[in-house]
């Protein structure tokens, strides 16, 4: 029977691929402190530094692919209705092919105007690279479509309207430290069936009624696979 699934990825589903989260030693990140180039202040301080960040954000996703874990997901809709929210910036659910993915913070593939009430006015970016003569039809320049620190989440209350709604709520590669998005797995109905994957599960505060598997993600949703497609 067909079950209204959510997925709720975070930068552990896409680290098998070879994308660089927060914490990782020698990762992207280590080289920048993050009020200098994930903030809204950053940008008024100094864009080119910010955009040249992420460009190399940009190109090192390009060149990554989705690993199983990201298959596996769009494989399921075979099987259920399924909607993936993520934390992660990168396309690569999309590239597995799942057609219905809620990006909490932003999808870095796309630009937006930097200027105010813009907040729906997204640019696709042609390639790896966006330059500091890159301006929107209103004469505002393009900054990343990425929500940062200090910022609101545009998407939150849609989130929570669908996890509220999800017969099988799946959490995935997250360390829920991250707010507001680490709150959203309180929404989930408890009559849900709710899951935890990670390799560092069992140091998480998490409500017990989630069932945790300390696997990394491509082994975790292996093994709920079969659970979900029988």
């Amino acid at each position: 029977m067909r079950k209204k699934l959510v997925i709720f990825s975070g930068a552990g589903m896409s680290a098998e691929s070879g994308i660089s989260t927060f914490r990782d030693s020698g990762g992207l990140w280590e080289k920048y402190k993050i009020e200098h180039v994930a903030t809204p202040e950053a940008w008024r301080k100094n864009p080119d530094l910010v955009t040249d960040f992420y460009n190399k954000r940009r190109k090192q996703i390009i060149e990554t692919e989705p690993n199983e874990a990201h298959r596996i997901i769009a494989e399921l809709e075979k099987n259920h209705d399924v909607v993936v929210i993520t934390q992660n910036i990168d396309d690569l659910h999309e590239r597995a092919g799942s057609s219905s993915v809620m990006h909490l913070h932003g999808n870095i593939r796309f630009s937006k105007s930097s200027g105010p009430n813009q907040e729906k006015s997204y640019y696709y970016i042609d390639g790896w690279k966006l330059g500091p003569n890159d301006f929107c039809p209103n004469g505002f320049r393009l900054r990343p479509h990425v929500v940062w620190f200090g910022e609101d989440v545009p998407m939150y209350e849609k989130a929570i309207k669908k996890i509220e709604s999800a017969e099988v709520f799946i959490v995935i590669g997250t360390s829920l430290q991250v707010y507001p998005a680490a709150g959203l797995i309180h929404y989930a109905s408890g009559n849900a069936d709710k899951w935890i994957i990670d390799p560092n599960v069992n140091e998480f505060s998490i409500p017990n009624t989630f069932q945790k598997i300390n696997k990394l993600a491509s082994e975790g949703m292996k093994d709920l696979f079969k659970w979900l497609v029988n």
